[in-house]
């Protein structure tokens, strides 16, 4: 069981009294939850199937045409198979997620008109160019841009923490060396970099992450390097030096726990940047490749058709209200880790 030193005790007890943030924090987590699950909410593959005796689930496994009838070996058409009446002669039973949409799924057949159409009973917010349904691909996009920043923003502090710690506690030539090496790769123009690696690996989630990977953590590491120059040098370090104590063991036990707010009240506003550069990127056409559900791709396709406001307004209001949330909680842990806030209740 881990336990909490008195401090960290008292910040998360001061995170938790304020409200806003800590409400947006679990709708925040919440969210990406069921989203972790949006194949059970919006799919167009049924929960489970019942034919002849035998239970299947197309959600998390594949099922060739034969196993319902068919000839083939090919994955069927869920939909067309239970509207054919063979299949409900032999018992056949389907239920479909609460949303009957794939995100890559044309609805050309069964739109009043072509697409782009307006939010119908059936389509609550439209659907798109292709004939998508935008709910769902707002769902997935969700799904798409939390996981980005997630793994972007871990991937930030390991490296921030890790070079900037260094640097800080070794000091001298290495210091110096390292930082002139971060300041050359921080003027690098990043939009630049992306075309250019993207044209030579393709685009992709893991190609965008290693490129934003290798930026990412440099505005981190000046925080730690700093917090690091200044923590060598406290009594407690020195008594841990004069101790015989070694330096692995003075910076993970000694130096780190105390270098971490900064991280940690970063750690939010980091996610921000990273879901608004995603959608920027996607935005513009840099970014994730097509048919993969992106926010940015949909705002795209409403600069193309602009009388088509759907296209724009909700995935705008789903990128606002995330990064909103997140500034929330953002907010109140900079709050939370305020030492100040600890002095006035002293």
């Amino acid at each position: 069981m881990i336990r909490l030193s008195p401090l960290t005790a008292k910040r998360l007890k001061r995170f938790r009294s304020i409200k806003r943030g800590y409400w947006a924090l679990l709708l925040l987590a919440g969210l990406y939850a069921l989203s972790l699950g949006s194949e059970l909410i919006a799919n167009d593959k049924p929960l489970f199937v019942h034919y002849q005796g035998r239970f299947y689930f197309p959600v998390v496994e594949f099922y060739p045409q034969k196993d319902f009838g068919g000839t083939l070996n090919t994955a069927p058409d869920y939909k067309k198979l239970a509207r054919d009446p063979a299949f409900a002669a032999a018992g056949g039973t389907m239920v479909f997620p609460p949303i009957p949409y794939g995100p890559n799924e044309s609805l050309l057949e069964s739109l009043a008109g072509d697409p782009p159409t307006p939010p119908t009973w059936r389509n609550p917010l439209g659907t798109d160019d292709r004939g998508r349904d935008v709910l769902t691909r707002l769902i997935y996009g969700f799904r798409v841009s939390m996981s980005f920043a997630l793994i972007l923003t871990a991937v930030g502090i390991l490296f921030g923490v890790l070079i900037g710690g260094m640097q800080g506690f070794i000091g001298g030539g290495f210091d110096l060396v390292v930082q002139r090496l971060v300041e050359v790769l921080g003027m690098l123009p990043f939009l630049f970099v992306v075309i250019l690696v993207g044209s030579i690996l393709g685009q992709g989630f893991w190609v965008l992450l290693l490129i934003y990977s290798v930026f990412n953590w440099i505005g981190l590491s000046y925080y730690v390097r700093g917090e690091f120059y200044t923590l060598r040098n406290f009594q407690f370090v020195e008594a841990a030096r004069a101790m015989g104590i070694g330096r692995m063991k003075i910076i993970w036990r000694h130096i780190l726990p105390n270098a971490l707010t900064p991280v940690i009240t970063m750690l939010p506003f980091m996610l921000i940047s990273s879901i608004f550069s995603i959608s920027a990127l996607d935005y513009l056409g840099f970014g994730l490749p097509p048919p993969t559900p992106s926010w940015g791709e949909l705002m795209h396709q409403g600069l193309g058709n602009l009388s088509s406001y759907w296209l724009s307004v909700f995935p705008f209001l789903a990128l606002f209200v995330t990064l909103l949330l997140t500034a929330f909680v953002g907010e109140a842990v900079r709050e939370a880790f305020d030492p100040k806030q600890f002095s006035r209740m002293e």
